[in-house]
């Protein structure tokens, strides 16, 4: 078997699953704004506004996961499992506490939130009901999000799928009895999604507890190890908090642009980020494969990985492109029946099919240093790329290139990453060998 096709196989065993795990969080949202738009434009816009700003409160902390599979990784590459497995429940006692953090802290700013996104006088009540009961669920999803990541670094997907499947079934079957059945509108679909996450957390609970149990590994709460979880994700944090803004930006910009617009951008959003999540599972097989020959201190097989998988990641992108474009004519009747939304809609999927090819490389690459823990340098072209989109958006706005220049806007600040990730992963710097990626070797690569 030549190495070519070695390579595609080890990918795509973890990259397989890993799209259907990635997939169910978009899934949740896609199936709550099917049934919640049929409840009219108002509702349907008020479940993006909310959507967007659950999704920045818990993807802030997606350090839980992706942290936790690089260095869950490395250990297994250094062949030492119990020492992974114990950093790995230590962030999920970080991911508890976090989200019980922002549970408290989050409720009583529900009705300045989603002021801030500007949202008319229709949409905001609708905002503010989502949003207020979701929050409940919010430590389970972070909990969720650390689970995963131990589990990823131990190199199964496999189990994360098992897990996501079943967490969206209930969730349908859920928004379907509370929204359609018992009339509860749209509480009724922020309770069901509720419900669903939480069985997602306590199977990753049980999961991990026993594979702890197995290998000789503390499940109690260590202080230690809390505070070294939390130390090692401040970089990936600050990447996500500039990554968050970009999308807060343009749900912001959608909502003062009118309720047509705000509806259609939440529709065109939940497309891309299926597609983003399933371009991800390349990126989430970047991750622990790299962290796991990194810590084999295997530097020419990272190397070879790297450039095949970034191969996978334009193809997918091509194919997720077109597959848009065969689609389009037939997806905005799923969602809305109001004209303007969906012709708003029609001109938004053209341009979310055309950025499929680069976010294929942006995907991969941006996994690839995170699984080699090259969070600092993530951070500032993040930051970087933020800079290059905040204006471009604004400028949509101001001289009134509706949808359309706003995701001109994203494919700038797309664009911006791959050049940057690019240069990366092109020179040596990255690559730092070991089970730890020690502060001394962080300080020589950035």
């Amino acid at each position: 078997m030549s190495a070519s096709r070695r390579q595609d196989r080890e990918i795509l065993r973890l990259a397989v699953p890993a799209f259907g795990a990635l997939v169910a969080e978009p899934l949740f949202l896609l199936s709550d704004s099917a049934i919640v738009g049929t409840l009219g434009t108002a509702p349907l816009g008020g479940l993006g506004v909310a959507s967007q700003l659950l999704n920045t409160l818990v993807y802030l902390s997606v350090f839980l996961a992706y942290g936790t599979t690089a260095g869950v990784a490395r250990q297994v590459g250094a062949g030492d499992l119990r020492a992974g497995i114990r950093q790995g429940v230590d962030g999920m006692w970080l991911a508890l506490v976090i989200g019980v953090g922002v549970v408290a802290i989050g409720l009583p700013l529900v009705p300045w939130l989603v002021d801030v996104f500007g949202a008319s006088h229709d949409v905001d009540p609708y905002a503010r009901t989502y949003m207020a009961i979701s929050l409940f669920g919010v430590p389970s999803m972070l909990v969720v999000l650390a689970g995963t990541g131990v589990l990823r670094g131990l190199q199964d997907t496999r189990t994360p799928l098992f897990v996501s499947v079943g967490g969206f079934s209930l969730n349908l079957l859920l928004n379907a009895v509370f929204v359609l059945g018992f009339g509860w509108g749209i509480a009724g679909s922020a309770w069901g999604t509720v419900i669903a996450q939480t069985g997602s957390a306590a199977v990753y609970v049980a999961v991990v507890v026993r594979a702890a149990r197995r290998h000789g590994a503390g499940v109690r709460p260590d202080l230690a190890g809390l505070r070294t979880a939390a130390s090692a994700g401040a970089s990936l944090l600050i990447r996500t908090a500039a990554l968050r803004i970009v999308l807060i930006v343009g749900t912001s910009v959608a909502a003062r642009m009118g309720d047509a617009e705000i509806a259609a951008y939440q529709v065109g959003y939940q497309v891309w980020s299926l597609l983003a999540f399933a371009l991800d599972a390349l990126a989430i097989a970047g991750q622990a494969i790299t962290g796991r020959y990194l810590g084999a201190a295997d530097v020419p097989r990272v190397r070879a990985v790297t450039r095949r998988m970034v191969v996978w990641g334009v193809a997918a992108g091509m194919v997720f492109g077109l597959g848009i474009v065969v689609v389009r004519p037939w997806l905005p009747s799923l969602f809305t029946s109001d004209p303007d939304v969906r012709h708003l809609l029609l001109a938004s999927l053209l341009m979310v099919a055309a950025l499929q090819p680069i976010a294929g490389v942006v995907f991969v690459l941006d996994g690839i240093l995170i699984g080699a823990g090259d969070g600092t340098y993530l951070a500032w072209t993040t930051l970087i790329a933020t800079v290059v989109f905040l204006p471009a958006a604004l400028v949509s706005y101001w001289v009134d290139w509706s949808l359309v220049g706003l995701w001109g806007a994203i494919g700038l600040w797309m664009l911006t990453r791959m050049v940057t990730l690019s240069a990366r992963a092109r020179g040596d710097r990255w690559l730092v060998t070991g089970a730890v990626r020690r502060a001394r070797e962080d300080a020589s690569v950035t």
